[in-house]
């Protein structure tokens, strides 16, 4: 099974990558960029012996995962022809996987609520893009457990921190991406 998914996961990036280039702002992403790490992390959620059910929720979320931090590390935008479909698609894998939903629509909320706050507040520290790609994130983590919501938000500041250090030389602090870190530590708080 492990082998099937790195092979679907593989021409699943790709065709991601085609997504990137045919929306309406295009975004450049060549294909590797894509099809590599979604064959990864496709293969990991399935070496991971998952509950079938809730093995889609993972699968899509390293999908539209990787297109989006390609295109936030690329472009620093999150496109909203990706994280707005992620909402319906979100709670049809959610209904899908038995998930209490009204745990999902309060992480929602909270998680989503907490990054609008953010970037109300300080613009220049937080994106749009960012504040709408939390809620959907929050419905998955709080899908997964209360204390998912507080260690996914832990681990997006570490992984933007981390990035901060590696690309100081090159770009401003302001410049940095959020949206890796937070579709990271959201990713690996599903599959854990």
């Amino acid at each position: 099974m492990v082998i099937a998914l790195a092979l679907t996961g593989f021409l699943a990036g790709a065709l991601g990558a085609r997504v990137l280039r045919r929306l309406r702002r295009g975004a450049d992403a060549h294909w590797l960029w894509c099809a590599l790490p979604t064959a990864l992390l496709w293969s990991l959620a399935g070496a991971l012996d998952l509950p079938p059910r809730w093995l889609p929720v993972p699968l899509a979320l390293a999908w539209v995962g990787v297109a989006l931090a390609v295109v936030d590390l690329r472009h620093r935008r999150l496109p909203d022809a990706l994280t707005l479909p992620a909402y319906p698609v979100a709670a049809l894998l959610l209904v899908w996987s038995g998930a209490d939903l009204g745990r999902a629509l309060a992480g929602c909320a909270l998680f989503g609520g907490f990054h609008l706050l953010v970037h109300l507040l300080r613009p220049s520290a937080l994106g749009g893009g960012d504040a709408k790609l939390a809620g959907v994130l929050g419905a998955v983590l709080g899908a997964v457990s209360w204390t998912a919501l507080p260690l996914a938000a832990l681990g997006a500041a570490a992984t933007t921190l981390v990035l901060a250090r590696c690309r100081r030389s090159r770009h401003p602090p302001a410049d940095l991406p959020h949206g890796p870190g937070l579709l990271a530590s959201t990713w690996l708080l599903t599959v854990t």
